[in-house]
């Protein structure tokens, strides 16, 4: 059914394999190992535009958040009008919710296409998508410090003997694999969780309490699952897993600065000059109220605030 994605991913692979495997022995563990680490690096680049599409639409949202609050307030029993209202203030501000959630999207399928191909690397098979049967043969061979790249700690004892393994050398190969994963998940939701923060401090609003539960799911929830998952993964989407989640926290850095090196070039909006008018006009007026009322019940007294002959005829009344 998703041949589509199986065919481009077991093709990038097959590339990356034969480049390494002109380096080093094709059959050698650590040419997969590279193979499935630069497949992730090619098919992150892919997603780079995407993804600074996506940090900008949540920039944006994060700005008109105020507004979109307001008109939730002021539609709340009328949600046609509020839908009507919505798409227009997403096309004024020229951003879509939607398409920020299509890199992540994305990488669902490229997810379950890998584990397809990896998964169709079995003995006795003569194809698996691109590669023959000396490419699937050549895989099954491939094994990482004694661990084999294309099986599960799981797996029963006579499964990892037909691959060339036991469990011990799986243990000690996977494990770290798991840890390193959950850490490199962690600190990448640690990243973009703080980053989402910091910006909805300087938009006004607080945190809701589900986004905020959420925002602990994504910090220990999605770290938890290499732990709990990974016994039941190949190593190779293991290493998939590692390498995605360096690439991503890498990415985030690089985009995240450059955004805010345009944010900071960029000139004040029309609309913060008008808010920034409207604070000013604010402080002005709540100065000091008592001066206010005193200068208004003067103006209500005839001749005191405009007649300023008394100044220049007291020094005559002296005389």
């Amino acid at each position: 059914m998703l041949d589509f994605i199986n065919y481009p991913v077991s093709a990038i692979l097959w590339f990356w394999h034969s480049v390494f495997g002109a380096l080093l022995d094709p059959d050698s563990g650590y040419a997969w190992a590279l193979a499935v680490i630069f497949l992730v690096f090619t098919l992150r680049a892919l997603l780079f535009k995407p993804f600074v599409h996506q940090v900008r639409s949540m920039r944006k949202m994060q700005e008109v958040a105020p507004r979109i609050q307001e008109l939730q307030k002021e539609y709340a029993h009328d949600r046609q009008r509020l839908a009507s209202e919505m798409q227009k203030l997403q096309s004024d501000q020229g951003f879509n919710p939607v398409s920020g959630c299509l890199p992540m999207l994305v990488q669902v399928p490229v997810f379950i296409g890998l584990f397809q191909v990896l998964n169709g690397f079995r003995p006795g098979e003569s194809s698996n998508f691109v590669f023959g049967e000396a490419g699937v043969n050549s895989f099954l061979d491939a094994h990482l410090f004694g661990a084999s790249l294309s099986t599960v700690i799981s797996a029963p004892a006579e499964k990892l003997a037909s691959f060339g393994t036991d469990r011990i050398s799986m243990l000690l190969v996977g494990v770290p694999l798991m840890i390193a994963a959950a850490v490199a998940t962690h600190f990448t939701s640690r990243h973009s969780v703080e980053r989402q923060r910091t910006e909805q401090r300087s938009s006004g609003p607080g945190v809701p309490g589900q986004q905020a539960m959420m925002n602990r799911m994504v910090l220990w929830g999605f770290p938890m699952f290499a732990i709990i998952g990974g016994p039941f993964l190949p190593l190779a989407i293991l290493l998939y897993w590692l390498a995605n989640n360096f690439w991503t926290l890498g990415q985030q850095y690089v985009v995240y600065r450059r955004i805010d090196r345009e944010e900071a070039q960029r000139p004040p909006s029309e609309d913060s000059a008008a808010t920034a008018e409207v604070v000013d006009s604010t402080v002005v007026s709540a100065e000091d109220p008592s001066e206010r009322s005193r200068s208004d019940e003067q103006a209500e007294l005839p001749g005191i605030p405009e007649d300023r002959s008394s100044e220049t005829d007291a020094p005559d009344e002296r005389r």
